[in-house]
Protein backbone atom coordinates (compact mmCIF):
# COMPACT_ATOMS: atom_id res chain seq x y z
CA UNK A 1 0.00 0.00 0.00
CA UNK A 2 1.72 3.47 -1.01
CA UNK A 3 1.60 5.66 2.18
CA UNK A 4 -0.23 9.50 1.12
CA UNK A 5 1.81 12.49 2.22
CA UNK A 6 0.36 15.68 2.25
CA UNK A 7 2.07 18.91 0.95
CA UNK A 8 1.00 20.55 4.06
CA UNK A 9 2.54 18.98 6.90
CA UNK A 10 6.12 20.43 6.77
CA UNK A 11 5.21 23.92 8.23
CA UNK A 12 8.46 25.29 9.10
CA UNK A 13 11.76 25.81 6.81
CA UNK A 14 13.94 23.60 8.98
CA UNK A 15 10.96 20.09 9.00
CA UNK A 16 12.10 20.68 5.05
CA UNK A 17 15.85 20.70 5.55
CA UNK A 18 15.22 17.92 7.87
CA UNK A 19 14.33 15.60 4.43
CA UNK A 20 17.64 16.20 3.11
CA UNK A 21 19.65 16.60 6.47
CA UNK A 22 22.28 13.97 5.71
CA UNK A 23 23.23 15.72 2.50
CA UNK A 24 23.36 19.12 3.71
CA UNK A 25 25.57 18.04 6.20
CA UNK A 26 27.71 16.11 4.34
CA UNK A 27 27.60 19.11 1.98
CA UNK A 28 28.90 21.17 4.21
CA UNK A 29 32.97 20.48 4.56
CA UNK A 30 32.86 19.51 0.83
CA UNK A 31 31.56 23.36 0.26
CA UNK A 32 34.17 24.58 2.31
CA UNK A 33 36.89 22.67 0.86
CA UNK A 34 35.97 24.43 -2.82
CA UNK A 35 36.49 27.99 -0.97
CA UNK A 36 39.76 27.03 0.25
CA UNK A 37 42.90 28.78 -1.47
CA UNK A 38 46.55 29.48 -0.83
CA UNK A 39 46.36 33.41 -0.66
CA UNK A 40 45.93 35.08 2.87
CA UNK A 41 43.98 37.57 1.52
CA UNK A 42 41.39 35.20 -0.40
CA UNK A 43 41.36 32.83 2.81
CA UNK A 44 40.15 36.04 4.65
CA UNK A 45 37.07 36.60 2.44
CA UNK A 46 35.89 33.07 1.96
CA UNK A 47 35.83 32.46 5.90
CA UNK A 48 33.76 35.56 5.97
CA UNK A 49 31.70 34.09 3.15
CA UNK A 50 31.24 30.75 4.39
CA UNK A 51 30.11 32.39 7.70
CA UNK A 52 27.75 34.76 6.49
CA UNK A 53 26.17 31.93 4.40
CA UNK A 54 22.23 31.98 4.38
CA UNK A 55 19.45 29.03 4.55
CA UNK A 56 21.59 27.58 1.59
CA UNK A 57 17.77 26.76 0.20
CA UNK A 58 19.43 26.37 -3.20
CA UNK A 59 21.46 23.56 -2.38
CA UNK A 60 18.65 21.96 -0.50
CA UNK A 61 16.67 22.66 -4.04
CA UNK A 62 19.08 20.21 -5.53
CA UNK A 63 19.25 17.52 -3.03
CA UNK A 64 15.64 17.24 -3.19
CA UNK A 65 15.77 17.28 -6.61
CA UNK A 66 18.32 14.39 -6.67
CA UNK A 67 16.54 12.24 -4.13
CA UNK A 68 12.99 12.75 -5.62
CA UNK A 69 14.22 11.26 -9.01
CA UNK A 70 17.40 8.36 -8.04
CA UNK A 71 20.10 8.62 -5.27
CA UNK A 72 21.96 11.06 -4.68
CA UNK A 73 25.59 10.71 -5.79
CA UNK A 74 29.14 12.26 -5.84
CA UNK A 75 27.77 14.47 -8.92
CA UNK A 76 25.17 15.93 -6.83
CA UNK A 77 27.22 17.26 -4.63
CA UNK A 78 29.25 18.98 -7.01
CA UNK A 79 26.55 20.45 -8.70
CA UNK A 80 25.09 21.78 -5.09
CA UNK A 81 28.70 23.60 -4.66
CA UNK A 82 28.58 24.95 -8.32
CA UNK A 83 25.11 26.35 -7.80
CA UNK A 84 26.30 27.80 -4.11
CA UNK A 85 28.88 29.29 -5.70
CA UNK A 86 27.64 30.88 -8.36
CA UNK A 87 24.99 31.82 -5.91
CA UNK A 88 27.56 33.80 -3.93
CA UNK A 89 29.11 35.26 -6.52
CA UNK A 90 26.47 36.81 -7.65
CA UNK A 91 25.37 38.32 -4.15
CA UNK A 92 28.78 39.82 -3.90
CA UNK A 93 28.92 41.60 -7.37
CA UNK A 94 25.03 42.33 -6.78
CA UNK A 95 26.75 44.26 -3.42
CA UNK A 96 29.00 46.05 -5.82
CA UNK A 97 26.48 46.84 -8.07
CA UNK A 98 24.02 48.51 -5.88
CA UNK A 99 27.10 50.01 -3.08
CA UNK A 100 25.53 47.42 -0.28
CA UNK A 101 27.22 47.59 2.55
CA UNK A 102 25.30 44.71 4.53
CA UNK A 103 24.50 41.21 3.34
CA UNK A 104 22.43 39.05 5.83
CA UNK A 105 23.46 41.51 8.73
CA UNK A 106 26.89 41.53 8.11
CA UNK A 107 29.51 43.37 6.64
CA UNK A 108 29.47 42.54 2.85
CA UNK A 109 33.10 42.14 1.12
CA UNK A 110 33.01 45.52 -0.95
CA UNK A 111 32.54 47.17 2.63
CA UNK A 112 35.13 45.36 4.57
CA UNK A 113 37.69 45.67 1.81
CA UNK A 114 36.84 47.44 -1.07
CA UNK A 115 34.71 47.00 -4.71
CA UNK A 116 37.64 45.66 -6.66
CA UNK A 117 38.39 43.11 -4.31
CA UNK A 118 35.15 42.17 -3.94
CA UNK A 119 34.75 42.34 -7.76
CA UNK A 120 38.24 39.81 -7.91
CA UNK A 121 36.65 37.69 -4.79
CA UNK A 122 33.49 36.92 -7.05
CA UNK A 123 35.32 35.81 -9.75
CA UNK A 124 37.29 33.73 -7.87
CA UNK A 125 34.18 31.90 -6.82
CA UNK A 126 32.88 31.22 -10.34
CA UNK A 127 36.34 30.00 -11.30
CA UNK A 128 36.27 27.14 -8.46
CA UNK A 129 33.08 26.17 -9.96
CA UNK A 130 33.90 25.78 -12.73
CA UNK A 131 37.29 23.77 -11.64
CA UNK A 132 34.86 21.61 -9.56
CA UNK A 133 32.91 20.61 -12.30
CA UNK A 134 35.94 19.58 -14.24
CA UNK A 135 37.44 17.97 -11.86
CA UNK A 136 34.11 15.76 -11.38
CA UNK A 137 34.00 15.34 -14.43
CA UNK A 138 30.49 17.28 -14.51
CA UNK A 139 31.07 18.92 -17.73
CA UNK A 140 27.04 18.71 -18.14
CA UNK A 141 26.19 20.40 -14.79
CA UNK A 142 28.62 23.15 -16.18
CA UNK A 143 26.89 24.10 -19.26
CA UNK A 144 23.68 24.22 -17.60
CA UNK A 145 24.73 26.36 -15.17
CA UNK A 146 26.47 28.91 -18.16
CA UNK A 147 23.26 29.07 -20.18
CA UNK A 148 22.15 30.85 -16.21
CA UNK A 149 24.87 32.76 -15.62
CA UNK A 150 23.79 34.22 -19.55
CA UNK A 151 20.15 34.63 -18.50
CA UNK A 152 21.57 36.55 -15.11
CA UNK A 153 23.49 39.19 -16.27
CA UNK A 154 21.22 39.61 -19.55
CA UNK A 155 17.92 39.89 -16.72
CA UNK A 156 19.95 42.69 -14.41
CA UNK A 157 21.25 44.84 -17.71
CA UNK A 158 17.40 44.60 -18.55
CA UNK A 159 16.06 45.31 -14.98
CA UNK A 160 19.03 48.86 -14.82
CA UNK A 161 18.04 50.16 -18.20
CA UNK A 162 14.54 49.97 -17.30
CA UNK A 163 15.02 51.57 -13.68
CA UNK A 164 17.28 54.22 -15.98
CA UNK A 165 14.22 55.29 -17.99
CA UNK A 166 11.72 54.78 -15.33
CA UNK A 167 9.57 52.17 -17.26
CA UNK A 168 8.28 48.45 -17.04
CA UNK A 169 5.69 47.00 -18.25
CA UNK A 170 3.98 44.00 -16.52
CA UNK A 171 5.44 41.57 -19.89
CA UNK A 172 9.11 43.49 -19.46
CA UNK A 173 8.63 42.58 -15.34
CA UNK A 174 8.45 39.08 -15.94
CA UNK A 175 11.08 38.19 -18.41
CA UNK A 176 13.22 40.09 -15.70
CA UNK A 177 12.51 38.13 -12.85
CA UNK A 178 12.32 35.18 -14.98
CA UNK A 179 15.86 35.80 -16.21
CA UNK A 180 17.27 37.08 -12.91
CA UNK A 181 15.96 34.61 -10.27
CA UNK A 182 13.87 32.21 -11.64
CA UNK A 183 16.70 30.94 -13.89
CA UNK A 184 18.96 30.05 -10.95
CA UNK A 185 15.77 28.46 -9.19
CA UNK A 186 15.26 26.41 -12.33
CA UNK A 187 19.57 25.69 -12.38
CA UNK A 188 18.74 23.82 -9.04
CA UNK A 189 16.54 21.75 -10.22
CA UNK A 190 17.87 21.02 -12.84
CA UNK A 191 21.13 20.10 -11.82
CA UNK A 192 19.64 17.86 -9.46
CA UNK A 193 17.86 16.00 -11.56
CA UNK A 194 20.39 15.70 -13.79
CA UNK A 195 23.33 14.64 -11.61
CA UNK A 196 21.01 11.53 -11.03
CA UNK A 197 20.68 10.87 -14.81
CA UNK A 198 16.65 11.42 -14.54
CA UNK A 199 14.48 10.48 -17.58
CA UNK A 200 14.17 13.66 -19.61
CA UNK A 201 10.56 13.55 -18.48
CA UNK A 202 11.29 14.41 -15.16
CA UNK A 203 13.77 16.75 -15.51
CA UNK A 204 11.56 19.17 -17.60
CA UNK A 205 9.11 18.67 -15.01
CA UNK A 206 11.47 19.95 -12.32
CA UNK A 207 12.46 22.54 -14.81
CA UNK A 208 9.48 23.71 -14.74
CA UNK A 209 8.33 23.20 -11.06
CA UNK A 210 12.36 25.53 -10.28
CA UNK A 211 10.75 27.96 -12.55
CA UNK A 212 7.67 28.51 -11.10
CA UNK A 213 8.72 28.52 -7.53
CA UNK A 214 11.94 31.25 -8.47
CA UNK A 215 9.44 33.39 -10.22
CA UNK A 216 7.28 33.38 -6.82
CA UNK A 217 10.39 33.81 -5.17
CA UNK A 218 10.83 36.97 -6.68
CA UNK A 219 7.47 38.18 -6.36
CA UNK A 220 7.33 37.28 -2.56
CA UNK A 221 10.47 39.77 -2.48
CA UNK A 222 8.89 42.74 -4.58
CA UNK A 223 6.26 42.42 -2.23
CA UNK A 224 7.84 42.50 1.05
CA UNK A 225 9.46 45.52 -0.33
CA UNK A 226 6.64 47.29 0.61
CA UNK A 227 6.13 45.84 4.17
CA UNK A 228 7.40 47.51 7.27
CA UNK A 229 11.10 47.44 8.19
CA UNK A 230 10.42 45.80 11.28
CA UNK A 231 8.74 42.55 10.20
CA UNK A 232 11.59 42.17 7.27
CA UNK A 233 14.49 43.13 9.32
CA UNK A 234 15.21 45.68 6.63
CA UNK A 235 14.25 49.15 5.28
CA UNK A 236 11.31 48.73 3.29
CA UNK A 237 11.36 50.69 0.01
CA UNK A 238 14.77 49.76 -1.27
CA UNK A 239 13.84 49.07 -4.84
CA UNK A 240 11.78 52.37 -4.95
CA UNK A 241 14.34 54.23 -4.16
CA UNK A 242 16.51 52.21 -6.33
CA UNK A 243 14.13 52.85 -9.14
CA UNK A 244 13.02 49.70 -9.58
CA UNK A 245 9.74 49.33 -11.05
CA UNK A 246 7.89 45.80 -9.43
CA UNK A 247 4.54 44.54 -10.03
CA UNK A 248 2.75 46.20 -6.97
CA UNK A 249 3.21 49.41 -8.75
CA UNK A 250 3.11 48.52 -12.24
CA UNK A 251 -0.66 47.32 -11.13
CA UNK A 252 -1.30 50.90 -9.05
CA UNK A 253 -0.32 52.67 -12.29
CA UNK A 254 -2.46 50.96 -14.73
CA UNK A 255 -5.10 51.90 -12.82
CA UNK A 256 -5.19 55.67 -12.87
CA UNK A 257 -4.45 58.00 -15.74
CA UNK A 258 -1.45 59.26 -17.64
CA UNK A 259 -1.51 62.52 -15.37
CA UNK A 260 -1.44 60.47 -12.63
CA UNK A 261 1.09 58.42 -13.61
CA UNK A 262 3.58 61.09 -14.51
CA UNK A 263 3.44 62.58 -10.40
CA UNK A 264 4.02 58.89 -9.20
CA UNK A 265 6.88 58.39 -10.64
CA UNK A 266 8.58 61.67 -10.22
CA UNK A 267 8.17 61.02 -6.67
CA UNK A 268 9.68 57.35 -7.66
CA UNK A 269 12.79 59.54 -9.29
CA UNK A 270 13.50 61.47 -6.23
CA UNK A 271 12.67 58.44 -3.78
CA UNK A 272 16.77 58.15 -2.77
CA UNK A 273 17.21 61.55 -1.85
CA UNK A 274 13.38 62.67 0.00
CA UNK A 275 12.53 59.58 2.61
CA UNK A 276 8.63 60.64 2.44
CA UNK A 277 8.56 60.25 -1.46
CA UNK A 278 8.88 56.51 -0.57
CA UNK A 279 6.26 56.51 2.04
CA UNK A 280 4.00 58.22 -0.75
CA UNK A 281 4.59 55.39 -3.58
CA UNK A 282 3.88 52.72 -1.35
CA UNK A 283 1.10 54.00 0.22
CA UNK A 284 -0.56 54.68 -3.17
CA UNK A 285 0.40 51.29 -4.35
CA UNK A 286 -1.75 49.54 -1.11
CA UNK A 287 -4.94 52.04 -1.90
CA UNK A 288 -4.66 51.02 -5.61
CA UNK A 289 -4.04 47.10 -4.52
CA UNK A 290 -1.16 46.66 -6.20
CA UNK A 291 -0.06 44.52 -3.22
CA UNK A 292 -2.86 42.28 -3.27
CA UNK A 293 -2.81 41.72 -6.92
CA UNK A 294 1.16 40.75 -6.46
CA UNK A 295 0.24 38.88 -3.98
CA UNK A 296 -2.59 36.71 -5.65
CA UNK A 297 0.03 36.67 -8.81
CA UNK A 298 2.59 35.17 -6.28
CA UNK A 299 -0.09 32.15 -5.01
CA UNK A 300 -1.07 31.72 -8.75
CA UNK A 301 2.80 30.58 -9.49
CA UNK A 302 3.21 28.77 -5.89
CA UNK A 303 0.25 26.53 -7.36
CA UNK A 304 1.36 26.12 -10.48
CA UNK A 305 5.10 24.84 -8.95
CA UNK A 306 3.30 22.15 -6.99
CA UNK A 307 1.29 20.83 -10.03
CA UNK A 308 4.49 20.59 -12.21
CA UNK A 309 5.59 17.84 -9.69
CA UNK A 310 2.28 15.87 -10.26
CA UNK A 311 3.64 12.94 -12.39
CA UNK A 312 5.94 11.97 -9.21
CA UNK A 313 3.92 9.72 -6.85
CA UNK A 314 3.54 10.61 -3.28
CA UNK A 315 6.37 10.66 -1.28
CA UNK A 316 8.38 12.52 1.86
CA UNK A 317 10.40 14.29 -0.85
CA UNK A 318 7.97 15.43 -3.43
CA UNK A 319 5.76 16.63 0.08
CA UNK A 320 9.19 18.74 0.88
CA UNK A 321 9.25 20.46 -2.15
CA UNK A 322 5.37 21.59 -2.02
CA UNK A 323 6.24 22.69 1.36
CA UNK A 324 8.56 24.73 0.14
CA UNK A 325 6.82 26.30 -2.60
CA UNK A 326 4.15 27.31 0.60
CA UNK A 327 7.06 28.34 2.44
CA UNK A 328 8.63 30.75 0.24
CA UNK A 329 5.55 32.90 -0.71
CA UNK A 330 4.84 32.79 2.80
CA UNK A 331 8.08 33.97 4.88
CA UNK A 332 8.12 37.35 6.05
CA UNK A 333 11.92 37.67 5.25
Amino acid sequence: MRVSFSPFFLKKLSDIQEVAKGELQKFEPFFWRQLQSPSPLLSTITAHIYRSKGKQLRPLLVFLSAKLTGEVCQKTYVGAALVELLHTATLIHDDVVDDANERRNLLSVNALWNSKIAVLAGDFLLSRGMFVSLEHDAVDLLNITAKTITALSEGELQQMERARKLETSEADYFDIIRKKTATLIQCCTHIGAASVSASAEQVEALRAYGEQLGIAFQLRDDVLDYHSGWLTGKASGNDIREKKITLPLIYALQKVEKCEQKKVLSLVACAKKKSRNVKQVVAFVTQLGGIAYANSVTRSYCEAAKKSLDIFPESEVKAALCSLADYVVEREK
